[in-house]
Protein backbone atom coordinates (compact mmCIF):
# COMPACT_ATOMS: atom_id res chain seq x y z
CA UNK A 1 0.00 0.00 0.00
CA UNK A 2 2.52 2.37 1.15
CA UNK A 3 4.65 1.19 -2.08
CA UNK A 4 1.48 2.55 -4.60
CA UNK A 5 1.54 5.58 -2.35
CA UNK A 6 4.82 6.40 -3.38
CA UNK A 7 4.61 5.62 -6.86
CA UNK A 8 2.13 8.12 -7.40
CA UNK A 9 3.90 10.55 -5.77
CA UNK A 10 6.91 9.75 -8.31
CA UNK A 11 4.48 10.43 -11.25
CA UNK A 12 2.83 13.58 -9.69
CA UNK A 13 6.57 15.04 -9.43
CA UNK A 14 7.88 14.48 -12.99
CA UNK A 15 4.77 15.84 -14.29
CA UNK A 16 4.94 18.74 -12.62
CA UNK A 17 8.69 19.05 -13.89
CA UNK A 18 7.44 18.22 -17.46
CA UNK A 19 4.84 21.09 -17.02
CA UNK A 20 7.42 23.59 -15.71
CA UNK A 21 9.93 22.98 -18.57
CA UNK A 22 7.22 23.66 -21.51
CA UNK A 23 5.80 26.78 -19.26
CA UNK A 24 6.58 30.40 -21.36
CA UNK A 25 9.53 32.13 -20.15
CA UNK A 26 9.03 34.76 -16.89
CA UNK A 27 8.42 38.37 -18.08
CA UNK A 28 11.77 40.54 -16.83
CA UNK A 29 10.97 42.92 -13.93
CA UNK A 30 10.41 46.38 -15.61
CA UNK A 31 13.75 48.44 -14.70
CA UNK A 32 14.43 52.22 -14.17
CA UNK A 33 15.74 53.28 -16.96
CA UNK A 34 12.82 53.91 -19.92
CA UNK A 35 14.31 52.71 -23.25
CA UNK A 36 15.18 55.64 -26.01
CA UNK A 37 12.54 56.12 -27.65
CA UNK A 38 11.76 54.69 -31.30
CA UNK A 39 12.02 57.89 -34.09
CA UNK A 40 9.14 57.10 -36.18
CA UNK A 41 9.46 57.29 -39.97
CA UNK A 42 8.14 60.49 -41.88
CA UNK A 43 4.67 59.34 -43.78
CA UNK A 44 4.20 60.75 -46.98
CA UNK A 45 1.69 62.80 -47.93
CA UNK A 46 -0.81 60.33 -50.34
CA UNK A 47 -1.17 61.56 -54.10
CA UNK A 48 -4.12 63.99 -55.10
CA UNK A 49 -6.34 61.43 -56.36
CA UNK A 50 -8.07 64.12 -58.11
CA UNK A 51 -6.22 66.16 -61.58
CA UNK A 52 -5.45 69.52 -60.81
CA UNK A 53 -7.53 72.73 -62.13
CA UNK A 54 -5.52 75.27 -64.96
CA UNK A 55 -6.83 78.02 -63.14
CA UNK A 56 -4.21 80.98 -64.32
CA UNK A 57 -2.20 82.55 -61.21
CA UNK A 58 -3.71 86.33 -60.36
CA UNK A 59 -1.87 88.92 -62.06
CA UNK A 60 -0.30 91.96 -60.50
CA UNK A 61 -0.65 95.23 -62.54
CA UNK A 62 2.83 96.77 -63.39
CA UNK A 63 3.90 99.78 -61.60
CA UNK A 64 3.16 103.08 -63.26
CA UNK A 65 6.80 104.47 -64.24
CA UNK A 66 7.48 108.40 -64.90
CA UNK A 67 7.27 109.13 -68.77
CA UNK A 68 10.34 111.08 -69.74
CA UNK A 69 10.20 115.05 -69.94
CA UNK A 70 11.04 115.53 -74.13
CA UNK A 71 11.49 118.17 -76.31
CA UNK A 72 9.45 119.67 -79.08
CA UNK A 73 11.68 118.73 -82.80
CA UNK A 74 13.69 121.96 -83.34
CA UNK A 75 12.97 123.37 -80.23
CA UNK A 76 14.99 125.56 -77.92
CA UNK A 77 14.92 124.58 -74.42
CA UNK A 78 15.95 126.88 -71.43
CA UNK A 79 17.32 124.30 -68.79
CA UNK A 80 16.80 125.12 -65.37
CA UNK A 81 19.98 126.39 -63.60
CA UNK A 82 20.38 127.28 -59.57
CA UNK A 83 23.06 130.22 -60.39
CA UNK A 84 21.99 132.93 -62.98
CA UNK A 85 24.81 133.92 -65.65
CA UNK A 86 26.51 136.97 -65.37
CA UNK A 87 25.39 139.24 -68.62
CA UNK A 88 29.01 140.78 -70.00
CA UNK A 89 28.83 139.25 -73.56
CA UNK A 90 31.64 136.61 -73.25
CA UNK A 91 29.41 133.46 -71.63
CA UNK A 92 32.28 131.54 -70.03
CA UNK A 93 29.96 130.51 -67.36
CA UNK A 94 29.52 126.58 -66.82
CA UNK A 95 25.75 127.23 -67.26
CA UNK A 96 25.62 128.19 -70.81
CA UNK A 97 28.30 125.03 -71.43
CA UNK A 98 26.21 122.55 -70.10
CA UNK A 99 22.87 124.41 -71.87
CA UNK A 100 22.25 122.68 -75.49
CA UNK A 101 22.92 124.79 -78.05
CA UNK A 102 20.57 125.19 -81.33
CA UNK A 103 21.59 126.52 -84.62
CA UNK A 104 18.72 128.59 -86.91
CA UNK A 105 19.80 129.01 -90.66
CA UNK A 106 19.25 132.63 -91.33
CA UNK A 107 19.73 134.41 -95.06
CA UNK A 108 18.26 137.26 -97.26
CA UNK A 109 18.05 140.76 -97.26
CA UNK A 110 21.13 142.92 -98.26
CA UNK A 111 23.64 141.70 -99.62
CA UNK A 112 21.87 138.16 -99.70
CA UNK A 113 23.50 138.07 -95.79
CA UNK A 114 23.65 134.19 -94.63
CA UNK A 115 24.91 132.86 -91.30
CA UNK A 116 24.26 130.54 -88.45
CA UNK A 117 22.65 131.76 -85.68
CA UNK A 118 23.58 129.98 -82.48
CA UNK A 119 21.10 129.49 -79.69
CA UNK A 120 21.17 128.62 -76.24
CA UNK A 121 18.52 129.51 -72.97
CA UNK A 122 18.28 128.85 -69.37
CA UNK A 123 15.97 130.05 -66.68
CA UNK A 124 16.54 130.71 -62.84
CA UNK A 125 13.95 132.09 -60.25
CA UNK A 126 11.51 134.40 -62.33
CA UNK A 127 13.98 134.86 -64.87
CA UNK A 128 14.96 133.54 -68.64
CA UNK A 129 17.91 134.07 -69.89
CA UNK A 130 19.03 133.71 -73.45
CA UNK A 131 22.46 133.63 -75.43
CA UNK A 132 23.03 134.52 -79.32
CA UNK A 133 26.04 134.02 -81.44
CA UNK A 134 26.82 134.44 -84.85
CA UNK A 135 29.32 134.99 -87.34
CA UNK A 136 29.71 138.42 -88.92
CA UNK A 137 33.24 139.49 -90.19
CA UNK A 138 33.14 142.95 -89.57
CA UNK A 139 31.58 145.18 -86.69
CA UNK A 140 29.42 147.78 -88.08
CA UNK A 141 29.58 150.94 -85.86
CA UNK A 142 29.45 153.47 -88.24
CA UNK A 143 25.94 154.46 -88.03
CA UNK A 144 25.58 157.58 -90.21
CA UNK A 145 28.19 159.98 -88.01
CA UNK A 146 28.79 163.63 -88.63
CA UNK A 147 32.53 164.76 -91.16
CA UNK A 148 33.32 167.96 -90.66
CA UNK A 149 34.34 169.65 -94.62
CA UNK A 150 36.85 171.65 -95.81
CA UNK A 151 34.68 174.52 -96.50
CA UNK A 152 33.55 174.35 -92.43
CA UNK A 153 30.12 172.73 -92.93
CA UNK A 154 29.16 169.55 -91.29
CA UNK A 155 28.12 166.30 -93.79
CA UNK A 156 25.73 163.61 -91.59
CA UNK A 157 27.06 160.86 -93.90
CA UNK A 158 24.35 158.42 -95.52
CA UNK A 159 23.72 155.97 -97.96
CA UNK A 160 23.04 157.42 -101.21
CA UNK A 161 20.77 154.64 -101.80
CA UNK A 162 18.70 155.12 -99.28
CA UNK A 163 15.17 155.78 -100.81
CA UNK A 164 13.63 156.34 -97.34
CA UNK A 165 14.93 154.18 -93.75
CA UNK A 166 16.96 152.39 -96.15
CA UNK A 167 20.51 153.06 -95.33
CA UNK A 168 22.65 149.68 -96.00
CA UNK A 169 25.98 151.97 -95.60
CA UNK A 170 26.61 153.92 -92.82
CA UNK A 171 24.66 151.52 -90.58
CA UNK A 172 24.99 149.35 -86.99
CA UNK A 173 24.20 145.51 -86.54
CA UNK A 174 21.36 144.33 -85.00
CA UNK A 175 19.01 141.21 -85.03
CA UNK A 176 14.82 140.89 -83.69
CA UNK A 177 13.19 138.35 -82.46
CA UNK A 178 9.69 138.26 -82.92
CA UNK A 179 7.09 136.02 -80.47
CA UNK A 180 3.21 136.14 -80.61
CA UNK A 181 1.47 137.48 -78.24
CA UNK A 182 -0.95 134.78 -76.32
CA UNK A 183 -1.15 132.67 -79.45
CA UNK A 184 -2.78 135.64 -81.38
CA UNK A 185 -1.05 135.13 -84.92
CA UNK A 186 -2.62 132.51 -87.15
CA UNK A 187 -0.42 130.30 -88.12
CA UNK A 188 2.91 132.07 -86.80
CA UNK A 189 4.09 128.41 -85.27
CA UNK A 190 4.55 127.46 -89.22
CA UNK A 191 5.10 130.48 -91.24
CA UNK A 192 6.92 132.77 -88.57
CA UNK A 193 7.88 135.99 -89.19
CA UNK A 194 6.56 135.97 -93.06
CA UNK A 195 2.83 136.47 -91.53
CA UNK A 196 3.44 139.82 -90.91
CA UNK A 197 5.97 140.66 -93.88
CA UNK A 198 4.27 142.89 -96.58
CA UNK A 199 7.41 143.23 -98.96
CA UNK A 200 6.82 145.55 -101.99
CA UNK A 201 4.05 148.17 -100.64
CA UNK A 202 4.00 151.01 -101.48
CA UNK A 203 7.27 150.46 -103.15
CA UNK A 204 7.27 153.91 -104.63
CA UNK A 205 8.68 155.17 -101.24
CA UNK A 206 9.28 152.18 -99.06
CA UNK A 207 10.62 149.58 -101.16
CA UNK A 208 11.35 147.11 -98.78
CA UNK A 209 7.40 146.90 -98.10
CA UNK A 210 5.54 146.88 -94.56
CA UNK A 211 5.39 144.88 -91.25
CA UNK A 212 1.63 144.42 -90.00
CA UNK A 213 -0.50 141.54 -88.92
CA UNK A 214 -3.08 140.36 -90.81
CA UNK A 215 -6.13 141.12 -88.58
CA UNK A 216 -7.62 142.70 -85.76
CA UNK A 217 -5.62 141.34 -82.72
CA UNK A 218 -2.99 139.38 -83.64
CA UNK A 219 -0.13 141.05 -81.86
CA UNK A 220 3.83 140.49 -81.46
CA UNK A 221 6.31 141.15 -79.15
CA UNK A 222 9.53 142.35 -81.24
CA UNK A 223 12.81 141.88 -79.18
CA UNK A 224 15.11 144.46 -80.88
CA UNK A 225 18.74 144.69 -80.51
CA UNK A 226 20.95 147.50 -81.57
CA UNK A 227 24.50 147.16 -81.53
CA UNK A 228 25.15 151.54 -81.54
CA UNK A 229 21.54 152.58 -79.95
CA UNK A 230 20.82 150.46 -77.17
CA UNK A 231 22.70 150.47 -74.04
CA UNK A 232 22.87 147.72 -71.75
CA UNK A 233 19.07 146.70 -73.05
CA UNK A 234 17.49 145.27 -75.75
CA UNK A 235 14.82 147.53 -77.60
CA UNK A 236 11.19 146.33 -76.27
CA UNK A 237 8.77 146.71 -79.09
CA UNK A 238 5.68 145.48 -80.03
CA UNK A 239 3.74 144.61 -83.66
CA UNK A 240 0.13 145.32 -84.33
CA UNK A 241 -2.09 145.42 -87.33
CA UNK A 242 -2.03 148.91 -88.07
CA UNK A 243 -1.37 149.13 -91.90
CA UNK A 244 1.26 151.84 -93.58
CA UNK A 245 -0.04 155.59 -93.99
CA UNK A 246 2.79 157.87 -94.62
CA UNK A 247 1.56 160.54 -92.19
CA UNK A 248 -0.27 158.71 -89.33
CA UNK A 249 1.69 155.31 -89.36
CA UNK A 250 4.59 155.87 -91.70
CA UNK A 251 6.24 152.46 -89.77
CA UNK A 252 3.19 150.53 -90.32
CA UNK A 253 2.44 147.90 -87.05
CA UNK A 254 5.87 148.10 -86.47
CA UNK A 255 5.78 149.96 -82.84
CA UNK A 256 7.62 151.14 -79.46
CA UNK A 257 6.85 149.34 -75.72
CA UNK A 258 5.91 152.52 -73.18
CA UNK A 259 8.63 154.45 -71.81
CA UNK A 260 9.26 156.87 -69.21
CA UNK A 261 12.46 158.34 -70.25
CA UNK A 262 15.94 157.59 -71.79
CA UNK A 263 16.21 156.09 -75.00
CA UNK A 264 18.56 157.27 -77.82
CA UNK A 265 17.85 160.27 -80.22
CA UNK A 266 19.94 161.74 -83.12
CA UNK A 267 22.92 164.14 -82.27
CA UNK A 268 21.03 167.43 -84.04
CA UNK A 269 21.82 170.87 -82.86
CA UNK A 270 18.83 173.11 -81.76
CA UNK A 271 17.28 176.43 -83.38
CA UNK A 272 13.98 178.65 -82.84
CA UNK A 273 11.15 177.18 -84.05
CA UNK A 274 10.35 178.94 -87.46
CA UNK A 275 6.51 178.90 -86.56
CA UNK A 276 6.81 179.52 -82.64
CA UNK A 277 9.72 181.29 -81.49
CA UNK A 278 9.09 180.20 -77.68
CA UNK A 279 9.94 176.76 -79.03
CA UNK A 280 12.94 174.86 -80.30
CA UNK A 281 13.40 172.26 -83.14
CA UNK A 282 16.17 169.87 -84.62
CA UNK A 283 18.98 171.99 -86.66
CA UNK A 284 19.68 168.99 -88.92
CA UNK A 285 22.61 170.78 -90.68
CA UNK A 286 25.29 170.34 -87.39
CA UNK A 287 25.98 168.42 -84.66
CA UNK A 288 24.63 169.50 -81.59
CA UNK A 289 26.56 167.90 -78.80
CA UNK A 290 30.49 165.96 -78.43
CA UNK A 291 31.95 163.83 -75.98
CA UNK A 292 35.57 162.76 -74.76
CA UNK A 293 35.07 159.23 -75.17
CA UNK A 294 34.96 158.89 -78.65
CA UNK A 295 37.90 158.78 -81.34
CA UNK A 296 37.23 161.69 -83.22
CA UNK A 297 39.79 160.64 -86.13
CA UNK A 298 37.40 157.59 -87.10
CA UNK A 299 33.92 158.51 -84.51
CA UNK A 300 34.72 155.07 -82.78
CA UNK A 301 32.53 153.76 -81.33
CA UNK A 302 29.67 155.40 -82.76
CA UNK A 303 27.72 156.92 -80.08
CA UNK A 304 27.95 159.72 -77.50
CA UNK A 305 26.65 158.45 -74.07
CA UNK A 306 24.21 161.25 -72.42
CA UNK A 307 25.97 161.27 -69.45
CA UNK A 308 28.47 162.46 -70.76
CA UNK A 309 27.48 164.72 -73.55
CA UNK A 310 29.14 168.00 -74.04
CA UNK A 311 26.43 171.08 -75.76
CA UNK A 312 28.65 172.77 -79.06
CA UNK A 313 28.24 175.97 -79.63
CA UNK A 314 29.41 177.80 -82.87
CA UNK A 315 32.33 178.46 -81.79
CA UNK A 316 33.10 175.20 -80.94
CA UNK A 317 32.27 173.68 -84.26
CA UNK A 318 34.33 176.75 -86.01
CA UNK A 319 37.61 175.27 -84.09
CA UNK A 320 36.96 171.42 -84.89
CA UNK A 321 39.28 170.48 -87.51
CA UNK A 322 38.17 169.26 -91.31
CA UNK A 323 37.81 166.06 -91.10
CA UNK A 324 36.51 165.47 -87.86
CA UNK A 325 34.13 162.68 -87.14
CA UNK A 326 31.76 162.50 -84.74
CA UNK A 327 28.92 160.39 -83.82
CA UNK A 328 25.34 161.02 -85.10
CA UNK A 329 23.32 159.33 -81.50
CA UNK A 330 23.82 160.18 -78.06
CA UNK A 331 22.00 157.51 -75.95
CA UNK A 332 20.81 156.54 -72.18
CA UNK A 333 19.16 153.47 -70.48
CA UNK A 334 15.80 153.23 -71.65
CA UNK A 335 13.54 153.11 -67.93
CA UNK A 336 9.92 151.64 -68.26
CA UNK A 337 8.35 149.08 -70.10
CA UNK A 338 10.49 149.64 -73.61
CA UNK A 339 13.60 148.31 -71.51
CA UNK A 340 12.75 145.66 -69.84
CA UNK A 341 15.05 143.27 -71.46
CA UNK A 342 18.56 143.60 -69.74
CA UNK A 343 21.82 142.81 -72.07
CA UNK A 344 25.66 142.88 -72.70
CA UNK A 345 27.80 142.01 -75.97
CA UNK A 346 30.89 142.10 -77.76
CA UNK A 347 32.31 141.82 -81.04
CA UNK A 348 35.30 139.70 -80.92
CA UNK A 349 36.98 137.42 -84.03
CA UNK A 350 34.38 137.68 -86.24
CA UNK A 351 31.62 136.60 -83.45
CA UNK A 352 29.05 138.93 -82.13
CA UNK A 353 27.96 137.10 -78.74
CA UNK A 354 24.65 138.70 -76.98
CA UNK A 355 23.56 137.84 -73.54
CA UNK A 356 20.22 139.00 -72.59
CA UNK A 357 17.89 138.64 -69.64
CA UNK A 358 13.73 139.06 -68.87
CA UNK A 359 11.72 138.27 -66.63
CA UNK A 360 9.26 135.59 -67.14
CA UNK A 361 6.27 137.54 -66.47
CA UNK A 362 6.48 141.08 -66.81
CA UNK A 363 2.77 141.93 -66.34
CA UNK A 364 2.94 144.09 -69.77
CA UNK A 365 -0.09 143.56 -72.24
CA UNK A 366 2.59 144.33 -75.37
CA UNK A 367 4.98 141.67 -74.23
CA UNK A 368 5.46 137.64 -74.68
CA UNK A 369 4.64 136.29 -71.36
CA UNK A 370 6.23 133.21 -69.79
CA UNK A 371 3.97 132.31 -67.40
CA UNK A 372 2.69 128.85 -67.81
CA UNK A 373 6.54 126.50 -68.03
CA UNK A 374 4.70 123.65 -69.80
CA UNK A 375 3.49 125.79 -72.72
CA UNK A 376 5.31 125.97 -76.37
CA UNK A 377 6.18 128.95 -77.35
CA UNK A 378 7.33 130.34 -80.83
CA UNK A 379 9.38 132.77 -82.63
CA UNK A 380 11.46 133.86 -85.39
CA UNK A 381 14.59 135.52 -85.45
CA UNK A 382 16.01 137.97 -87.99
CA UNK A 383 19.72 139.30 -88.72
CA UNK A 384 21.06 142.83 -89.84
CA UNK A 385 24.18 142.97 -91.22
CA UNK A 386 24.77 146.95 -91.71
CA UNK A 387 21.31 147.04 -92.47
CA UNK A 388 18.52 149.11 -91.55
CA UNK A 389 16.09 147.19 -92.77
CA UNK A 390 16.77 144.29 -95.65
CA UNK A 391 17.74 141.42 -92.65
CA UNK A 392 18.51 138.25 -93.02
CA UNK A 393 15.40 136.10 -91.55
CA UNK A 394 14.70 132.47 -91.21
CA UNK A 395 12.12 129.99 -92.65
CA UNK A 396 9.32 129.35 -90.34
CA UNK A 397 9.28 129.59 -86.79
CA UNK A 398 11.22 127.87 -83.88
CA UNK A 399 9.44 126.51 -81.04
CA UNK A 400 11.08 127.44 -77.03
CA UNK A 401 10.78 125.45 -74.35
CA UNK A 402 11.33 125.19 -70.24
CA UNK A 403 12.35 121.63 -68.89
CA UNK A 404 11.24 121.14 -65.81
Amino acid sequence: MKTRWLYLVEILIVMALVFSACAPAATPAPTTEAPAPTEVPPTKAPEPTTPPTNTPEPTVPPIPTEVPWTAPDGALVAFPVEAAPTLDGVADEAVWADATELTVPVSGGFNNYATDVKLKAVYSGDTVYFLVSYADDAESWFRSPWQKQEDGTWLKLTDPDDKGGDNNLYYEDKFAFIWPINNSIKGFESAGCFTACHAGENADTKPFGNKYTASEGELGDIWHWKSVRNIGQLDDQYLDWTTYDPEKSPEAGRKSDAKESGGYADNYASMPDPADASKTVADKTKPGFTSPSFDPATGAPGFILDAEKVALDQAALDAVAAGTYIPGIVKSAIIGDRGDISAAWKWQDGMWTIEFSRKLDTGSETDVQFSDLAAIYYFGVSVFNNAQVRHAYQTGATPFVFKP
